[in-house]
């Protein structure tokens, strides 16, 4: 059984985003803006990175979807983030469909495909438990005499955090939000000419039988004013931290205060040349 998560990291999709450009040159502008980059490649290693290289169960592939034309600066900036997780895999793509090109990754890293799989998404400004592999492949294990014949199945964890970073640290809101990206997994058996990606992840238990754990902790979404799609989030509900939940959060996602403000208080790196 195999497990394979895909990330967009700026990938200048045909599509794929609430705002619109009219022409690729126009979206990569504004993907690329030195600004927007920056804080991207905060939350990317305060979270998601942070996340993806302390999982438990290390027997997966994390696909990180880049644009061809994304600056040499910023790609060896990624390069060398990553360098270390020997999970992760830089996909740089033409653009494309958003979810054409996810799945495309997802195929062409599959193979012949002659296994399960197990499928996940991450934004690159979010993060999972460091269990998250570990457990959705036991739950695949724990239902494999139920799910018999069929063809997918989809684990949810509803339960995680709404947090925004700062030099100051983290603030959070606890949040029950059924069907986000970074909240699951889908099994697809061997052959599948399906992913993931072809898959509205709110409507994904319209489709295929889910098994939903409510109770597990599971994510870490950040609020920020990047979002592509809003957070629903009252900022004022935000709090800092307890000392119980830094203990937590360090555990379940290894995300601290300390590295949150390190990360965010260092100086902007220069674009320098491509």
């Amino acid at each position: 059984m195999r497990m394979i998560g895909v990330c967009r990291f700026s990938y200048p999709a045909l599509g794929g985003f609430k705002r619109m450009h009219d022409t690729i040159e126009e979206r990569e502008a504004y993907l690329y803006d030195p600004e927007r980059m920056e804080l991207r490649f905060r939350h990317f290693e305060a979270l998601n990175l942070a996340s993806i290289s302390a999982q438990k169960d290390e027997d997966f592939t994390y696909l990180i979807v880049i644009g061809e034309n994304l600056p040499k600066p910023y790609y060896d900036r990624l390069h060398d983030l990553t360098a270390s997780t020997k999970q992760i895999k830089i996909i740089p793509m033409s653009p494309m469909r958003h979810r054409a090109a996810m799945q495309a990754a997802i195929q062409y890293e599959l193979g012949d495909n002659d296994v399960e799989s197990i499928q996940f998404r991450l934004d690159d400004d979010d993060a999972v438990g460091r269990n998250f592999v570990r457990m959705v492949r036991r739950r695949a294990r724990q239902s494999a005499a139920m799910r018999q014949g069929w063809n997918n199945m989809v684990f949810e964890f509803s339960s995680g955090y709404s947090v925004k970073l700062s030099e100051q640290g983290i603030l959070k809101q606890k949040v029950e939000t059924p069907f986000l990206a970074c909240g699951l997994a889908v099994l697809f058996q061997p052959g599948a000419t399906r992913t993931i990606m072809n898959y509205g992840h709110h409507k994904l238990h319209h489709e295929m039988p889910t098994l939903i754990d409510p109770n597990t902790v599971m994510y870490l979404r950040a609020v920020h004013d990047d979002n592509d799609s809003k957070v629903k989030v009252k900022e004022d509900k935000l709090e800092p931290l307890t000392e119980e939940e830094q203990t937590f959060f360090e555990a379940r996602f290894n995300v601290t205060n300390e590295h949150v403000r390190s990360v965010f208080a260092a100086q902007a790196e220069p674009l320098g040349t491509a």
